[in-house]
């Protein structure tokens, strides 16, 4: 067993495509729909090795249509692209708040130099 935290509550925004997760530790996060589905846990996006991920590029209106739970240990939310794939651990989604800053200047980056320039929808 871990003790890693656990979520005491999860709620999805559709207004502000915002997932908001709460944890067992007084932690709160909240995360966007868009960077959910850029870091995705998935093999689609992440690749099946160092190196192999896939850049997504124009998920800046992606929704969350819906999230089933994984056991006790995770969601899989299913995107309005079509994308279901992503199982998202506890452990995931806290990396994902904690360090939601530094994730995010890093693929803003990859898209500057993969020559798409974010583009911020209101």
């Amino acid at each position: 067993m871990t003790d890693a935290p656990t979520p005491v509550e999860i709620n999805l925004h559709q207004k502000s495509r915002k997932l908001e997760i709460s944890y067992s530790d007084g932690q709160r996060f909240e995360l966007s729909y868009e960077f959910l589905r850029v870091y995705s846990p998935s093999a689609e996006v992440q690749g099946h090795g160092p190196g192999q991920g896939v850049l997504q590029i124009g998920k800046q209106d992606v929704m969350i249509t819906h999230i089933e739970p994984v056991g006790r240990y995770a969601i899989q939310p299913t995107f309005d692209d079509g994308h279901d794939t992503g199982i998202y651990s506890w452990e995931t989604l806290y990396d994902l708040g904690r360090n939601r800053d530094r994730y995010w200047k890093e693929y803003l980056e990859k898209l500057e130099k993969a020559g798409h320039p974010y583009q911020a929808r209101d």
